[in-house]
């Protein structure tokens, strides 16, 4: 039986719970490009620690999480290129729109924000959009 779709429904009600937990113990809408943003930028110097922390629980719960799994099958590209410059767009992405997937997606569709219903709208259309473009017309995806 095909059951990696439990590792999605895992890693949503971990997104969930960290953006509840993160809302109810500091009053502020989790957004992860917000939170590496302000330490970029230099905006969230006065709670730097507390970002910092997020951070490094980011990296730190799938290390811990590892004798859990064999192996994971992203199905990503080996063409390097192709990945950085996918991740400059989803960076430049998430700047114009003044959030990512975590905001917009989770917080924001979940308190029946317009903005973050019309984000979420957007980047999903968008990565369907470079889809189509990278896999068939370019052949690189």
């Amino acid at each position: 039986m095909q059951a990696d779709w439990w590792w999605g429904l895992a890693g949503g009600l971990m997104i969930g719970a960290a953006a509840g937990v993160y809302l109810l113990l500091n009053g502020r809408i989790l957004g992860a490009s917000g939170i590496v943003g302000g330490l970029v930028d230099g905006t969230g110097r006065d709670n730097a620690a507390e970002r910092l922390w997020f951070l490094a629980g980011v990296v730190l719960v799938p290390v811990l999480l590892l004798p859990l799994y064999d192996s994971v099958a992203t199905h990503a590209t080996s063409n390097v290129v192709l990945l950085v410059a996918s991740g400059l767009l989803v960076g430049i992405g998430t700047r114009l729109a003044n959030g990512c997937t975590s905001g917009h997606g989770v917080c924001g569709i979940s308190r029946f924000s317009l903005r973050g219903i019309v984000a979420t709208a957007f980047y999903l259309l968008g990565g369907g959009l470079a889809l189509v473009i990278g896999r068939h017309v370019l052949g690189v995806i």
